[in-house]
């Protein structure tokens, strides 16, 4: 299963999420690799704690503007992390720079025949894609490439009226590039259930019929301090409740898989 987090918005908790649901299934015994397409690296540190080394998507890219006859393959690229199961295909700062030139040279489809190869080369039980807070090049490639989407959702104005045009972009995506692909669900995020605004939001999003996801997430400062330790929630406090919610939203996307 290939599943993309996306949201034009930043700060709505993509990197969290996509670091977080994979680790659940990491512990729980899958292979899983955590595809970092954001230029800002955000979940390459929070898994790493430091810069990329050798193995990074940037090379990755390079590889698909600069062919040659004895060329890498994607499983090279590859990054261990230091928790069992849960692999890395880090950002780069270079990704800026060649976004451009990949964009102009057409090479959109490069990355799910990227995965596509690492079906073969590994055989990845579950790939887990963080993207850019915009609708550009590496986010196209990402929601061309994976099988389902879920999106973040904070429970601000702004976010909410972002929603629909989000759900437009993907509907789009499926019709002309990817007919496997469909929303998976509208993840809520730093989710407040005292106060009044969010618990609103959430039931009107649900009267409009949007697929809201059953299980939120509580916004907690223990998820910053995972941030600062560059440990998941599940690797960082197993017994805390925003990794047992975690733990419960990962279950309820299996079961409807």
């Amino acid at each position: 299963m290939r599943r993309v987090v996306f949201n034009q918005k930043g700060g709505v908790g993509k990197s969290t999420i996509t670091v977080n649901l994979a680790a659940t299934a990491a512990r729980q015994g899958r292979k899983v690799l955590v595809v970092d397409l954001d230029p800002q690296g955000n979940s390459s540190h929070y898994l790493m704690g430091a810069p990329a080394g050798e193995r990074h998507l940037g090379g990755l890219f390079d590889q698909f503007l600069n062919i040659t006859l004895f060329g890498k393959q994607a499983h090279e690229f590859i990054e261990e992390t230091p928790f069992a199961g849960l692999h890395l295909l880090a950002s780069h700062p270079s990704l800026s720079d060649m976004m451009g030139k990949l964009d102009a040279r057409h090479k959109i489809f490069k990355l799910r025949e990227a995965f596509d190869a690492l079906d073969e080369e590994i055989g990845f039980d579950e790939i887990w894609i963080d993207t850019p807070p915009a609708l550009n090049f590496y986010t196209l490639s990402a929601l061309i490439a994976a099988q389902r989407c879920l999106i973040p959702f904070d429970c601000d104005t702004f976010s909410r009226q972002a929603l629909y045009g989000l759900m437009n972009s993907v509907e789009e995506i499926r019709a002309d590039h990817n007919p496997q692909l469909a929303i998976e669900g509208i993840v809520v995020n730093q989710f407040q259930p005292r106060a009044s605004l969010p618990a609103r939001q959430v039931a009107e999003l649900r009267a409009e019929g949007l697929p809201i996801l059953d299980t939120p997430l509580s916004a907690s400062v223990r998820i910053r301090e995972s941030h600062e330790a560059s440990r998941p929630m599940p690797y960082l406090d197993q017994r805390h409740k925003l990794t047992l919610e975690f733990d419960q939203l990962y279950r309820q996307l299996n079961d409807a898989a």
